[in-house]
């Protein structure tokens, strides 16, 4: 027994509690169950490690870069600020983890027990009817944080056992229904190209295939619209988040001033020119966002790789569910510029009316939500209601996040360490699951589980003949649809 408790503390405290090497291990042990050579799996563990390590100093760069903002608002207005970007929620939820005295190593725990509820789910598919893995290693880091903080805000009293079993359940059961949920449109969006998304904004694109056809269309679509060509800057993540940064930052930090900056800001010289300071904090954003990148495909690809063997061997026929940007190849060029420009524009009204109405807290845009939530939403609003869509849904979206975040990082006190989710199913979905929990407690989480694990059951009652086949032949779901239509297969309207 004294060996097992020695081999248990070694692991706990050498690999549970450091992230980086959990990650590691997960692929070093994804790698051998695939029978890879052992310096293949080495290879894979150093990639991964040292890749969320690099996200580890990209995210405290960024933490850091904004902390004396924050500061200058709380000492001139008393004011909270929260950016709603997931990289910003996971480490407002890991500050607000820590400041509760609770473990934030927990969060492996939890994705790992999720990824395997994915797994049980897809695995007896015949009766969950769900057909996707969740397998977009940075967004499941995320939202385990994320989810994580949720659960101790609403039960506290829960040991730390108790609370990594009862979230892996529930947020293995998120990822398997609302990933379930985007099978149809990207099928039809990709004319079957074998994945559906694995993101933070599942639901969202749900919405959007359901609605972009009330709105608009598809006949009026982008293809017929032409762009001035110097829009075409903001497919640029470092252009478009430095002008983001600086257009936010640069008027925030103006109205705070020269002189508080001096006096909370240690990087600002004396001798250096107010309006260079506000360029270069704003484009450090646009630096650690890169950084965090490098970090995150270094250590994603073997995750994802490592994921996707496992899931090939042991899950025939099971959808890779996969980061949202793989859906903009298959869209118009134009519909990301315009999904992000739109959304902008509804999240700019939306902080106006916050600052109008005297909110509790102050909502500051980041890029991921602002540009890969909406340019996603205008890909498929495009494809099914044309150019009215692919605007007013983003620029809806865009006003939801701001709203939505907002009620969140208040109500869930993120907002006290700088941060919120911000996207989409994040600023709809979980800030209604975070209430039902602190309101009804286990009978909340209960209810939730039960109703999300209710939604496949409810779509293939109403599509059994194409349920599964859109999934696994798409040519073959084209027959059936064209047999339904009366048509030929080349006249067959995929809608």
């Amino acid at each position: 027994m004294d060996i097992l408790m020695s081999i248990w503390e070694f692991f706990q405290n050498n690999i549970l509690t450091k992230p980086q090497f959990f990650i590691g291990f997960i692929v070093f042990v994804g790698y051998l169950l695939l029978g890879k050579p052992i310096y293949e799996c080495l290879a894979g563990f150093i990639k991964a490690t040292v890749g969320y390590m690099i996200l580890g100093v990209a995210s405290g760069g960024l933490v850091g870069n904004f902390r004396p903002v924050l500061v200058g608002l709380k000492d001139r207005f008393e004011l909270s600020a929260a950016v709603i970007d997931p990289y910003f929620g996971q480490t407002a939820a890991q500050m607000s983890v820590e400041n509760a005295g609770r473990s934030f190593s927990m969060m492996m725990m939890v994705l790992l027990i999720a990824f395997f509820m994915n797994m049980l789910f897809v695995f007896f598919r015949k009766y969950t009817k769900i057909r996707t893995l969740f397998i977009t290693g940075h967004v499941m880091v995320q939202q385990s944080s994320t989810a994580l903080w949720l659960v101790l805000f609403c039960f506290p009293q829960l040991q730390d056992p108790q609370v990594v079993l009862m979230l892996g359940v529930l947020l293995g059961t998120y990822w398997s229904v609302a990933s379930n949920l985007t099978v149809e449109p990207v099928a039809k969006l990709t004319e079957g190209g074998g994945f559906a998304t694995g993101h933070q904004q599942m639901v969202g694109i749900f919405l959007v295939s359901k609605l972009a056809k009330k709105i608009g269309d598809p006949k009026n679509s982008l293809d017929n619209l032409k762009l001035p060509g110097f829009l075409s800057i903001f497919n640029e993540n470092v252009v478009a988040t430095g002008v983001l940064m600086t257009i936010f930052f640069g008027a925030i930090i103006s109205i705070l001033g020269p002189d508080l900056m001096h006096s909370i800001d240690k990087s600002f010289g004396k001798n250096q020119n107010f309006v260079f300071y506000i360029v270069e904090k704003s484009f450090y954003f646009a630096v650690y966002l890169t950084i965090l990148q490098l970090g995150v495909r270094m250590f994603v690809s073997e995750l994802t790789n490592s994921f996707q063997g496992i899931s090939e061997k042991l899950l025939p026929g099971s959808l890779p569910a996969v980061d949202c940007a793989a859906t903009y190849g298959f869209g118009h060029p134009n519909a990301v510029t315009i999904g992000f420009l739109f959304g902008a524009l509804g999240q700019f009204l939306a902080i106006i009316g916050l600052i109008v109405f005297n909110s509790p807290i102050l909502i500051i845009s980041g890029f991921v939500p602002l540009f890969f939530d909406n340019a996603t939403f205008a890909v498929f609003a495009n494809r099914l209601g044309g150019i009215r869509a692919a605007a007013i849904i983003p620029f809806f979206s865009g006003m939801i996040q701001v709203l939505g975040g907002g009620f969140a990082a208040y109500y869930f006190t993120t907002g006290n360490f700088g941060g919120w989710h911000g996207n989409f199913d994040w600023d709809t979905l979980w800030p209604v699951i975070g209430v039902i929990m602190n309101n009804l407690q286990f009978v909340g989480v209960a209810a939730i589980v039960v109703i999300l694990l209710a939604i496949p059951q409810i779509i293939y009652q109403r599509n059994k003949d194409t349920y599964f086949v859109i999934a696994e032949d798409f040519d073959k779901y084209k027959e059936i649809m064209a047999k339904k239509q009366g048509v030929s297969v080349d006249d067959v309207v995929i809608d």
